[in-house]
């Protein structure tokens, strides 16, 4: 591994989203907005724009496991992050290889698992036999879950309609095996706030925010996971690096705009505009 002389390095392990709203292309630009360079293992190419999901092509196990054997080994890693990880092959793949370059809960690389079961349309992204082998090989070795509240039911059948069952729902997931969890709360609509949990399996840490009335949400969790990560890389510790995500997320999602027929993307130009003003 070569000596590290530039900003720290975070890999995410995802799928291409052709309108550039989410998946790896909002990871990447989350990365560079928040200061840190993006690594990238490809495991699926979608067609989809802000109308749904239409076609995908998953991306050969060997070839995702290579991609992460090959920047880990050379370019080195601060921390890193799933998004769609598309079939059981390629979670087995994606486990293996993250053991082999020290990514995972108990290792020296954190691992940020956003746990995407379907799209923001409502398209499922992966089988009964993916579901497994998220929750029974990836969960495990995460250092912290980020689930929306979709992927908490489909990861523990709880189905969250307020804040009390956001907490016992992250007992259930925090029992699973990650260090910690993060139950977004964007999809509870009837809570006027937008109030994210942590927990560490013993202390609860509520992160409040403003729920914004726009419809333009597309890529809101996969920015908040990537800004985690950022923060994660940059040796924030968790809480830090949570707050961290949910203020860049947070502002991503209030400088949202339209853009096609449907759900527009959050923003992370924010960042760059502030960065001109100041």
């Amino acid at each position: 591994m070569s000596e590290a002389t530039g900003p720290p390095a975070a890999l995410t392990i995802a799928g291409s989203d052709s309108g550039g709203a989410a998946g790896l292309q909002a990871d990447l630009r989350t990365f560079l907005t928040c200061g840190v360079h993006g690594l990238v293992a490809v495991t699926a190419v979608t067609v989809q724009n802000t109308l749904g999901v239409h076609d995908r092509a998953d991306i050969p196990a060997r070839i995702v496991a290579g991609q992460i054997e090959a920047v880990a080994s050379d370019m080195g890693v601060q921390a890193a992050k799933t998004g769609m990880l598309a079939s059981a092959d390629i979670i087995h793949a994606v486990a293996e290889a993250c053991d082999k370059a020290e990514i995972g809960r108990d290792a020296a690389v954190p691992f940020v698992v956003d746990p995407v079961a379907a799209s923001m349309h409502g398209h499922p992204l992966f089988d009964d036999a993916g579901l497994a082998a998220l929750r029974d090989e990836l969960l495990p070795r995460a250092t912290v879950l980020t689930p929306n509240l979709d992927e908490v039911r489909l990861l523990t059948g709880i189905e969250v309609t307020d804040r009390d069952q956001m907490h016992q729902a992250a007992v259930v997931l925090h029992r699973l095996g990650p260090r910690y969890v993060l139950v977004k709360s964007g999809h509870l609509v009837s809570d006027p706030e937008c109030v994210d949990l942590l927990f560490d399996g013993s202390t609860f840490v509520e992160l409040p925010g403003t729920r914004f009335a726009t419809p333009h949400t597309h890529g809101a969790g996969d920015t908040m996971a990537s800004a985690l990560t950022a923060g994660l890389a940059r040796g924030m510790d968790m809480v830090e690096a949570a707050r961290f995500g949910k203020w860049f997320v947070a502002n991503a999602v209030a400088n949202a705009y339209p853009m096609g027929a449907k759900v527009g993307p959050v923003s992370a130009f924010w960042r760059l505009a502030a960065e001109e003003r100041g």
